[in-house]
This record gives structure tokens, C-alpha cells and sequence, in this order.
């Protein structure tokens, strides 16, 4: 069971801000009148999202705007309401105990500083690596200089590091955070309306536009809170390649995601059905690797699999990890999902009758990306 969390003050404040907030800001149904939503799911939103807006990233052989950028967040924030989902609360402050139970020290402070030391090296400009050491080359040195530091702690050049970096990383892991608190205090679901994502982020090192891990960070506080086995089900177009990594050797916490196969696409070095966990969690990591092109059919078939196993795991706890770039019209990926699949995805999510956090990830059709992303939650809703 999950253990109750305590000393509420801070938080009921914040309920009451927010429930003011929403007060002021109710859309109207079709019968005209004004009302406050009776829908249960609480989402958490952290403005702060908006301080990680890059200019370019690497990708294509071109230094092209990102696709990850505020909007992402904001178009989700505004389906959340217009179809009244529930609250939505802001995040509370854990400080970095929690984050630190999931990634290393070293790379956290790196977080920390690294834009000051770029700043100071080269201007105020988009930070990103420069080249990374592979194959023949020593990982047990960490470089002294800026540009060298970029390139140990990163895995791509599609993920710049800017002033802002920091604070938007942090306040998404507060988001994922807060929103566990609410299922340890008895709630049957929530939503993490988190950005910047986080599930290419490993212990250690970022890249794919993830910083730090917001679903592992939340699966590890429920774990820390009392749930005795938490399973994480991702089902972003990606693999959670960051994810998978942190859990591999681990029993206690299941992985299972669905992606597009890396034979094909990013992230490209993990991610294959053939990897099963380690040492004590060997036979605790599943992945089903996709073919460009999988319509809907293809894409069912496998997802109940996929629950089938997370079901037979028997967790205290599911963390969903939402991803909606398998969507049909999305730049970056090549599944052919359609916006009311996502209901049933929902829906079938929902019959694993588990507490279940979602906490948001990819997706990068800008204009559907909160349809399709609300659309699982009121599948999930609604059974």
C-alpha cells in the first residue's frame, strides 16, 4: 500500500489558489451555463516550463528551430481545460533529495552550472556538444572545460542547454513529483503536465530533449513512499532509452514500452526486444520494438500485450509514460495513429485498475498534441 504523506498546509494552500484560479476562468458547457468541472483527475503545471525555449537544434544535417518548445506544454494546458478535465494545481518544491535517488551527483551539479560556464566561455548563445566519446575511446575522465563537459554528460546535439535550462528541468521534476504525492495520498490517478520531458534521461546523461528523468524520478518517490513494486509503461513513439537504463537491474520497478524499432529510428542504440534486464532484474524489462508505418491495429495488438505483462507484475503503482508523437501528422515520427485511437488507449490503460500516473513526454504536432494527449486521459476516465 501507499503510505499517506503528511503535513498538508502548504499544499491545501495551494489547492485553494488554484481552485481560485479555476473559479475565474470557467469555460461554459453547451447548455450556456457556467460551471466547475466534476471530473476527478488532478493535473500539475508548472509555468516554468516556458524558461527552456531554445533556438535551434541539430537534426537533419540542419540547425533548425526545435520542435520541443513551449507551446508543446501550453496546447495541452488549454485542452486540459476546455474540456474541464479537473484541477490544475501547481507544483510543490522537493527540493533535489528526490532527484538525486535517480541521477548522479556530478551530473546534477553539472545541470546546475552549466549554462554559467558556457556563458562565460562563449556568450549568450544556445549551448551544445561537440563530440562524444565512443568505442575506443576512455569514459572514466570527466573534461574540465565546458565543451568537453557538454559532450560527456549528453548523447546528442538536438538538446541545447540555455539560460534557462535549470529551472525548467527542475520545476517539470516537481510537476512529476507532485503528482505522485497526490496518488501516495490516495488519489487513483494524475496528470504530470510535464516539459521539458524526461525519458531519454539516464542517470547520468541527457539528450532527446530530456534533462532529468521525471518518470523515473516519480516511479523511485513511490517506491520511497511504500508502493513495493512499481511498473512503468512507456508509450511515447521513442524508447525510453534513459528510463530502461536506470531500472534495468532492478526487480521492483518493471519497464515495458512500446516504440519505433531503433533499427529505424532514434534513439537507435537501445531499445530491442532482446533486452530483459539485469542481474536482479532480469526479466523485469520489456520492449516492442514497431516498424515505421504501424497503423492502429498493429499498434492494439501490441499494447495489450504490453498490458497483459504489466498486469501480470502486479504493481502498487503504474507511471504511464505519455507520449503522443505516434501520431499520425507528427514531423519526427512515422506511426499512423489518429487522434480518436488515443481514447482507446485510455480505455485500455484503465482496465489495468491500478493507481496510474501519466506524466507528459513526446508528441510534437503542435496543433493536435492536446487533443490527442487529453483524449488517453478521458479514455482513461471514461473506461
Amino acid at each position: 500500500m501507499l503510505k499517506a504523506v503528511g503535513g498538508r498546509g502548504w499544499g491545501e494552500w495551494l489547492q485553494f489558489k488554484a481552485f481560485f484560479a479555476i473559479l475565474l476562468n470557467m469555460s461554459s458547457s453547451p447548455d450556456g451555463i457556467d460551471r466547475v468541472s466534476n471530473r476527478a483527475m488532478i493535473t500539475i503545471y508548472s509555468a516554468d516550463h516556458v524558461h527552456q525555449n531554445a533556438a535551434v537544434e541539430l537534426i537533419d544535417g540542419k540547425l533548425l528551430a526545435p520542435f520541443e518548445h513551449p507551446r508543446r506544454a501550453e496546447m495541452v494546458l488549454s485542452q486540459v481545460q476546455a474540456t474541464e478535465l479537473g484541477m490544475v494545481l501547481p507544483p510543490q518544491d522537493f527540493g533535489l533529495a528526490p532527484i538525486l535517488r535517480v541521477h548522479d551527483r556530478d551530473f546534477v551539479e553539472f545541470l546546475q552550472t552549466a549554462w554559467d560556464e558556457w556563458l562565460q566561455a562563449h556568450g549568450d548563445y544556445d549551448a551544445l556538444p561537440l563530440n562524444w566519446a565512443t568505442r575506443t575511446m576512455r569514459h572514466d575522465r570527466i573534461p574540465e572545460t565546458i565543451d568537453g563537459k557538454l559532450s560527456y554528460y549528453s548523447f546528442d546535439a538536438g538538446t541545447p542547454i540555455t539560460r534557462g535550462t535549470w529551472r525548467a528541468a527542475v520545476s517539470a521534476a516537481n510537476v512529476a513529483l507532485t503528482a505522485q504525492a497526490r496518488l501516495q495520498q490516495g488519489d487513483r490517478t494524475a496528470f504530470a503536465l510535464c516539459r521539458p520531458p524526461g525519458h531519454h534521461a539516464a542517470a547520468n546523461f541527457y539528450g532527446g530533449y530530456c534533462f532529468l528523468n521525471n518518470a523515473a524520478i516519480a516511479a523511485q518517490a513511490l517506491r520511497d513512499g511504500g508502493a513495493d513494486r512499481v511498473a512503468i509503461l512507456d508509450i511515447d513513439y521513442h524508447h525510453g532509452n534513459g528510463t530502461q537504463a536506470i531500472f534495468y537491474d532492478r526487480a521492483d520497478v518493471l519497464f515495458v514500452s512500446l516504440h519505433a524499432d531503433p533499427l529505424q529510428d532514434f534513439p537507435y542504440f537501445l531499445g530491442y526486444a532482446d533486452e530483459r534486464g539485469a542481474a536482479a532484474g532480469a526479466g523485469y524489462n520489456y520492449n516492442y520494438p514497431l516498424r515505421w508505418g504501424t497503423t492502429w491495429e498493429q499498434y492494439r495488438a501490441v499494447l495489450l500485450d504490453a498490458v497483459e505483462q504489466v498486469q501480470r507484475y502486479r504493481p502498487d503503482a503504474i507511471v504511464v509514460s505519455l507520449g503522443v508523437d505516434t501520431f499520425c501528422e507528427d514531423p519526427i515520427s512515422r506511426f499512423q495513429l489518429a487522434s480518436p485511437d488515443y481514447l482507446q488507449i485510455g480505455a485500455i490503460l484503465q482496465q489495468l485498475d491500478r493507481p496510474t500516473l501519466f506524466v507528459l513526454e513526446g508528441g510534437y504536432a503542435i496543433e493536435a498534441i492536446g487533443l490527442n494527449a487529453v483524449n488517453v486521459l478521458l479514455g482513461f476516465e471514461n473506461g
